[in-house]
C-alpha cells in the first residue's frame, strides 16, 4: 500500500494542511523548525497509534486546541497518487482523533480511531500503515533507558501483529491494575488472594509479547548472516561489513508463578509489579574480534553504549533499520513505507550511498533542511518529486 495524502489539523505546528506523495520517492525539503519531523510523525501515529517523539500523545495537539485530526488516505501502488475524495473499493482512509479530555466544555475521549469513517478500536485501527522511521535522535536507542528500547519493540511488532497488539493492550491494561491493587495491599486495604486473576492475565499476555520480542531479535541477529539474505540483500555487497560486527543481546524479565511468588514481599513493599515484559532491555553490542573462524560464543561481545564511538552507534542503528524493512516485509508480504528524517547531514558519503541503495525499494519519504539532497537523488536516478515547506 501506498500513502498517497496527509491532512493535518491543530497538529503541531499546522493548524490545516495537505500533502500529497509520490507513490516512489518525496522530499520534503525547509528550514529548521519549519516542521518536517511534524509530517513524519503523524506518519508514524498513524501507523503505530503513538507518538515517538512524546510522552503523552496530547502534546501533539497544536497550542490552544482541543482537538487534533491526523487523515491518511492509503492505495495499491498501481493507483497512486489519487486525489482526495471517497475512498474507492480499494483504497483507505484513516483518521486519528486527538483530544485534551474535553472539548468546548465536555468530557471527550483522548483518542478516537476510524477507518472510512467507521469508529474501530486501536487494535483494529494500528496495522493499516506500515512504516519505518530511521531520524537522527534513534541514536538514544543505544544510549538512554530501556523504555525507549522497549517502546522500539512494540513499535514495530504492533505493525505486523494483530495477536501481539491485543496482549499489548490486556498487559499493559493488567499491570495497571495489579500495580494499583499492590498499592492497596501495602495498606492493608486489599487481601493478596485478589492477585491471582491479574497474575495469570499478565502471565498468559507476557508470555506471547516475550516470545515475539525474542522472535523478532532473532531475526535481527540472523539477517545479514544468512544465506538468503545475501541474495537478496538490502544494500551493496561491499556493506556487508557492515553489519557483521553487531548483535543485539536480549535482557528479558520473564514472567512466571514462580517468579511472581518469588519477588511477592519486594512487590508489595515496592507496591509495583518487579517481573515481566515492561522490565524487559536490550543491548547492542559489537564483537571484540571478527575473524569468522571463531563462532560466536567465542567472541567477547562490547556493549556500544559504553565504549562504541557515535560513528558505530549511527551505523549500528542504519544496520538495525535495514533488517527492520525486511522483517516487516517478511512477515506482511509488503514493503513499508521508509521514513528518513534528515538523516544525510549525519552520516558520510559511503552511509549515504547505502541508504539510498535501499531509497528506492519502496515508498520513501525524505525530511532536509539542504538542497544537496536533491543532487543525490538525481545522481542515483530515483523517482522523486519535492514539497518545499
Amino acid at each position: 500500500m501506498v500513502l498517497s495524502q496527509l491532512n493535518l489539523q491543530n497538529f503541531r505546528s499546522y493548524a490545516k494542511k495537505t500533502f500529497e506523495f509520490s507513490p516512489a520517492t518525496t522530499l520534503i525539503v525547509g528550514p529548521n523548525t519549519a516542521g518536517k519531523t511534524n509530517i513524519l510523525e503523524a506518519i508514524m501515529m498513524t501507523a503505530t497509534g503513538k507518538s515517538f517523539r512524546a510522552d503523552s500523545d496530547r502534546e501533539a495537539i497544536a497550542w490552544g486546541s482541543d482537538v487534533g485530526r491526523i487523515g491518511a488516505e492509503i492505495a495499491p501502488p498501481e493507483v497512486a497518487p489519487i486525489k482526495s475524495g471517497l475512498p474507492g473499493p480499494e483504497q483507505l482512509k484513516l483518521e486519528m482523533v486527538l483530544t485534551v479530555g474535553e472539548v468546548q466544555g465536555q468530557k471527550a475521549p483522548l483518542k478516537k480511531y476510524l477507518v472510512n469513517g467507521v469508529a474501530r478500536r486501536q487494535v483494529d485501527f494500528v496495522g493499516n500503515l506500515r512504516a519505518v522511521l530511521f531520524w537522527p535522535e534513534h541514536l538514544e536507542l543505544v544510549t538512554d533507558s530501556p523504555s525507549l528500547r522497549r517502546k522500539y519493540l512494540d513499535s514495530v511488532l504492533v505493525q505486523v501483529d494483530r495477536e501481539y497488539r491485543r496482549n499489548l493492550y490486556s498487559y499493559e491494561r493488567g499491570l495497571r491494575q495489579r500495580n494499583r491493587l499492590l498499592d492497596m495491599i501495602n495498606e492493608g486495604k486489599a487481601d493478596r488472594r485478589q492477585l491471582l486473576f491479574w497474575n495469570q492475565l499478565l502471565i498468559r499476555t507476557g508470555n506471547y509479547l516475550t516470545d515475539k520480542r525474542t522472535e523478532f531479535i532473532e531475526f535481527i541477529n540472523n539477517y545479514f548472516s544468512s544465506d538468503e539474505s545475501s541474495r537478496n540483500r538490502e544494500v551493496s555487497r561491499n556493506s556487508s561489513r557492515l553489519h557483521s560486527n553487531n548483535i543485539i543481546e536480549y535482557d528479558k524479565s520473564v514472567i512466571s508463578e514462580s517468579r511472581l511468588e518469588q519477588y511477592k514481599e519486594e512487590e508489595v513493599a515496592a507496591k509495583a509489579t518487579l517481573v515481566g515484559p515492561h522490565r524487559d532491555d536490550f543491548v547492542i553490542s559489537k564483537f571484540s574480534i571478527s575473524n569468522s573462524q571463531f563462532s560466536l560464543k567465542d567472541q567477547k561481545m562490547i556493549e556500544l553504549s559504553i565504549y562504541g564511538s557515535r560513528g558505530e552507534q549511527r551505523l549500528a542503528i542504519l544496520w538495525l533499520k535495514l533488517a527492520e524493512l525486511s522483517f516487516i516485509e517478511q512477515q506482511t508480504g509488503e514493503r513499508p513505507i521508509l521514513l528518513l528524517d534528515d538523516i544525510f547531514s549525519e552520516l558520510d558519503e559511503e552511509h549515504r550511498r547505502l541508504v539510498l541503495d535501499v531509497v528506492g525499494k519502496q515508498q520513501t519519504i525524505i525530511t532536509s533542511a539542504e538542497d544537496n539532497v536533491v543532487n543525490l537523488l538525481e545522481k542515483k536516478r530515483l523517482d522523486h518529486t519535492i514539497i518545499r515547506l
